[in-house]
């Protein structure tokens, strides 16, 4: 293996290593072509990625398929440690992939890439401890017979991550899928792709060759022909919604297993005998305004009772008012960039749609930096919107980006089905001091991901997945790793 990742010391060290390579079986294999990544922030290039044509993409694959004979045969706690201390050697470099991360992303260092990077290296550990749990079970079928099912690898795993939390998003994935003795082909977003090679290698020095590769490239090129490889045996998707329902589509046509984790519209209830304090800290935390509100579970429906609306108001201004916009890389900087132009321009045709409805407010928090070396154009204040029709698309639609819907309410039976008015159900929050409305109410919410007095991200061992068209399947649990990542056999043995 070629490993030269020891050898970094800055991120630009990271960018020129990286230039035009996809990682190979333990090797940085050139590409024929380039794209540029940009710098959100400043709108400098920061380097050329990898663009992988169709013949580039199916290297990986073969790659792959080749190597995962081998490692299904290692012992599943022998793969799992191995598994682990790739997730060490990642921890013991965070700091320098939080630096790349944030070049490319945009995220502040302090309030997102920093904190990513520690859940990643914690989510791939957490995975590498759980090797010998990949079990079967012994079925009551004759006595005279030993009948039992057993847990077998899928395969090669093509495993597609976005732009907005690469490095988590990469841990759920790959972690399992690795542990339970499949070999994995990732695609990394096109728009930051250099934090998920760093990452990668870092591990491969801990894992055989062809076990883990990435390639890197657009949607329409790379990321098709990885998905309709005859050799890819499961497809795991985070991303929009419009491309998991085509990656759904290729997946059904090939009768192969998909997992999908797309789009987000979450409600948060707020009721009368809430903790105002708490709901304004969880709805800062909940809507992920560090991270620009580029987050699939952002908490972008609050719905707060109309006794507490005024006073929500005026708390969640204040604290909104405090967050420093700025330089991402700027220790004193709680929000960074959006990623690029055209989700500006897409959250800036909502909050025109709000503007150009009549009785409905904008209300824009934070001041805009004034630093002529970054990019003025990619930022954007974090935005409240009240005062709308509840099939505002501003209310229905997923906007990605740091726009929250408030809406008042008073009648219970009402806000819950207000809630669910979505064709969405990834996430939920209710915000009460009564364990009758606690039970009543998350039993009766249509999401996967329902929390009370609290808005949490992801986390190792928590279950997480949405129903609807926020996606299919199990993230960050020991079930996400049986269900999603091994097949199930059936053997009866008869000696009479």
């Amino acid at each position: 293996m070629t490993h030269h990742s020891a050898n970094f010391i800055t991120p630009e060290d990271v960018f020129t290593a990286y230039k035009g390579v996809n990682l190979i079986a333990g090797q940085r294999v050139a590409t024929q072509a380039v794209l540029d990544v940009i710098n959100p922030a400043t709108g400098a290039t920061l380097g050329q990625a990898a663009a992988s044509n169709a013949a580039e993409t199916d290297a990986a694959v073969t790659a792959a398929r080749k190597a995962q004979i081998a490692w299904a045969q290692v012992p599943a706690r022998d793969r799992g440690k191995q598994v682990a201390a790739a997730a060490r050697a990642v921890a013991d470099q965070a700091e320098l992939i939080a630096q790349v991360l944030a070049r490319e992303t945009g995220k502040a260092i302090r309030t997102e890439c920093r904190g990513e990077v520690a859940v990643a290296a914690d989510i791939v550990e957490f995975y590498g401890g759980l090797g010998s749990e990949l079990k079967g079970q012994t079925v009551p079928y004759n006595p005279r017979m030993l009948t039992m099912t057993t847990r077998e690898p899928l395969g090669v795993v093509a495993a597609i991550v976005p732009w907005n939390v690469p490095l988590v998003l990469f841990a759920l994935k790959v972690g399992p899928a690795l542990v339970a003795g499949n070999t994995v082909v990732v695609k990394s977003s096109e728009e930051a792709p250099f934090a998920t090679y760093l990452m990668a290698e870092l591990m491969m020095k801990h894992l055989p060759q062809g076990v883990l590769n990435v390639v890197n490239g657009t949607g329409a090129v790379c990321g098709d022909a990885l998905t309709r490889n005859a050799d890819v045996s499961k497809i795991t998707f985070t991303g929009s919604e419009a491309v998991g329902e085509t990656i759904n589509t290729i997946g059904a046509g090939r009768i192969i297993p998909v997992s999908l984790e797309l789009g987000g519209k979450s409600p948060m209830i707020i009721c009368e005998d809430a903790d105002l304090d708490k709901a304004v800290a969880g709805a800062i935390s909940g809507m992920r305004f560090t991270r620009q509100g580029q987050s699939c579970t952002a908490a972008s429906r609050i719905y707060v009772h109309d006794s507490l609306k005024a006073a929500f108001m005026d708390k969640l201004a204040a604290a909104l008012n405090d967050l420093k916009i700025g330089d991402p890389l700027d220790e004193a900087t709680d929000v960074g960039t959006i990623i690029n132009a055209r989700q500006v321009a897409t959250i800036n045709r909502y909050v025109a749609m709000a503007e150009a409805t009549e009785g409905a407010q904008v209300l824009r928090f934070g001041s805009l930096p004034d630093d002529a070396a970054l990019s003025p154009e990619l930022y954007v204040q974090p935005t409240i919107l009240t005062d709308l029709p509840d099939d505002h698309p501003c209310v229905m639609e997923e906007i990605f980006g740091p726009v929250a819907v408030v809406q008042g309410w008073s009648d219970y039976e009402g806000v819950l089905a207000l809630a669910n008015s979505t064709h969405y159900g990834l996430a939920a929050s209710v915000w009460t001091r009564s364990l009758s409305v606690a039970l009543d109410s998350t039993a009766r919410l249509n999401a996967g991901y329902v929390q009370v007095n609290q808005n949490l991200t992801i986390q190792p061992n928590v279950s997480y997945g949405g129903f609807g068209r926020s996606g299919q399947g199990k993230e960050a649990s020991l079930e996400a790793m049986v269900e999603h990542f091994t097949r199930s056999k059936t053997i009866v043995m008869n000696f009479d």
